[in-house]
């Protein structure tokens, strides 16, 4: 028998699951999950975050998550000693396109950690930069433009790295630091991703970036799993001795270093390489084949599929990344996910149940009334400028902004995914409104699909652990399909399908273009 971690440190929490594999069994042993907010409450996070008055600048301490790491290990070593006295691999997920900067110390000083002392109150000073950008930070329009021209264009950055420049991806936050703080950029020797970070911190020694997690920087040639030499160029000057190495997702990076190994009797477990929330989150869905969709409800909603080849479709706000199975996935991301669906709950007085109650109170359709949720600056379509507008929708009509912002939620993902061309006939849900039905009967109804809901409502920790079995028995010369690795814990929950209504699928058809027409009159236009 063996055991197998994985983490996801995502932008409010970090999760971990135990899973125990042997001959004839595979099950979860635990999965636990510590909020940043109530837990390590002397960081100041809201949401996992700092905000400050340029609501365009989203950041984190980076401290935070090490420390999240430290005590979640703690806690699971004394309540399953047995378990992880066995444990066999590691591997994690991370919120993707965060950026942690490392001074020259640094490196020297994880590797360095004394196992008598807490992690955090020896890492303090390893950082060039006290915080890190995340996914939510939308301040670099500028430095998009910049790398984009400076490589050829938006259309050849697309077909070398699968995406445009958009303001969340390394490469442009980099460059923003670069220009703003030459004098810290300069002292930063290594630009880590959340994700090599973290699995830098446990194996104590410099960890590389996986290729699945790499190919959301801007900077990293997606045919041949390389830095690109012309936008790493165009990013900032001395930015290639910087990064990381990269490597495959299945890379073991090494052993628990003696910190963890001393600190809590653990054995010397390998490390390998963490990777981004989104591709973790494909394994963890069972997503391992092309041919079916994934849609992950958590702090952003995101839409994602295995593709086999590159093909792209031109669609300027979806994406093609690496994908931890070796393959390639597509990838489309909205930012206003579960903080909306939490800002109309909270406007409206409700808890859930009655958030619930008031979608099953009103019509499919919502007779007509449209709500586009941008209550901070949208992903996609690409808004910087945040703000809720509404359509035939009285404000103060609680039922109707109910379902107008569950509705305008499925009806974007539906409309911006066109550009994958997949033919949907079944869609595997995740995050924590998955567990809500009615959200998922409004999902089934706008796609026209079958909806299962996935066992583990943290698709991404889920994948972290089956990664690591996965990366384990192929280092052990015992390769395993993904399809095994899967197939038993990643599959959907028995009568947990909602099934489309075809009556309201015509209705939402109708809807879709209503609804597209509306966001294209609203939505700023670039000039």
């Amino acid at each position: 028998m063996s055991v197998y971690l994985g983490f996801d440190a995502s932008t409010q929490s970090l999760t971990a699951i135990l899973i125990r594999v042997d001959a004839t069994r595979r099950e979860v042993i635990v999965e636990r999950t510590f909020r940043y907010d109530d837990e390590l409450p002397a960081y100041g996070t809201a949401y996992g975050v700092l905000s400050g008055d340029d609501p365009r600048v989203v950041t984190a301490p980076p401290l935070m998550w090490a420390e999240a790491i430290d005590r979640m290990i703690g806690s699971l070593v004394a309540d399953y000693p047995d378990e992880m006295a066995m444990l066999a691999a590691v591997s994690g997920s991370a919120q993707q396109h965060g950026s942690v900067y490392l001074n020259a110390g640094g490196l020297r000083d994880i590797a360095a950690v004394d196992p008598h002392t807490s992690l955090a109150s020896q890492i303090t000073e390893i950082f060039s930069r006290e915080t890190s950008p995340v996914w939510m930070d939308s301040s670099t329009s500028v430095e998009c433009r910049e790398i984009a021209d400076a490589v050829g264009g938006e259309a050849v950055l697309t077909a070398r790295t699968g995406s445009g420049a958009f303001e969340r991806f390394t490469g442009p936050q980099i460059r923003r630091f670069y220009k703003q703080d030459r004098s810290r950029y300069q002292s930063t020797a290594r630009i880590h991703l959340v994700s090599s970070f973290l699995a830098s911190v446990l194996a104590g020694k410099d960890a590389p970036i996986d290729v699945s997690d790499g190919s959301g920087m801007c900077l990293m040639d997606l045919a041949t799993g390389r830095w690109w030499p012309e936008a790493v160029a165009a990013t900032a000057p001395g930015l290639q001795s910087k990064l990381p190495s990269l490597a495959p997702s299945s890379a073991a990076v090494g052993e628990l270093s003696r910190y963890w190994r001393e600190r809590y009797a653990l054995p010397a477990a390998k490390v390998i390489a963490w990777s981004g929330d989104n591709g973790c989150s494909l394994v963890g869905t069972g997503l391992v084949r092309e041919g079916r969709l994934g849609i992950s409800l958590g702090t952003s909603d995101v839409v994602f599929g295995p593709m086999a080849d590159r093909r792209g479709r031109g669609y300027a706000d979806g994406h093609v990344y690496g994908s931890p199975t070796g393959e390639f996935m597509g990838l489309t991301v909205f930012k206003n996910g579960s903080l909306a669906r939490e800002r109309v709950r909270d406007a409206y007085g409700l808890d859930w149940a009655g958030f619930s109650q008031a979608l099953r109170s009103t019509p499919a359709g919502n007779n007509g009334s449209v709500m586009l949720p941008w209550f901070d600056p949208e992903i996609t379509p690409h808004v910087l400028v945040p703000g809720v507008h509404r359509l035939d929708l009285d404000s103060r009509d609680t039922a109707a902004n109910v379902r107008a912002v569950v509705e305008a939620q499925m009806i974007a993902m539906a409309n911006h995914s066109r550009w994958m061309g997949v033919d949907i006939d079944t869609i595997h849900a995740t995050g924590g409104a998955s567990g809500n039905g009615d959200v998922l009967q409004v999902m089934a109804d706008v796609f026209g699909a079958t909806v299962c809901r996935i066992a583990s409502r943290n698709a991404a920790c889920l994948g972290a652990a089956l990664r690591a079995w996965h990366a384990d028995a192929l280092a052990s010369d015992h390769p395993i399909e993904w399809d095994e690795v899967t197939g038993d814990l990643a599959r959907p929950i028995d009568g947990s399908a909602a099934t489309p209504r075809a009556q309201h699928v015509g209705t939402y058809a109708r809807l879709r273009e209503r609804y597209r027409a509306f966001e294209d009159r609203m939505r700023p236009r670039v000039v």
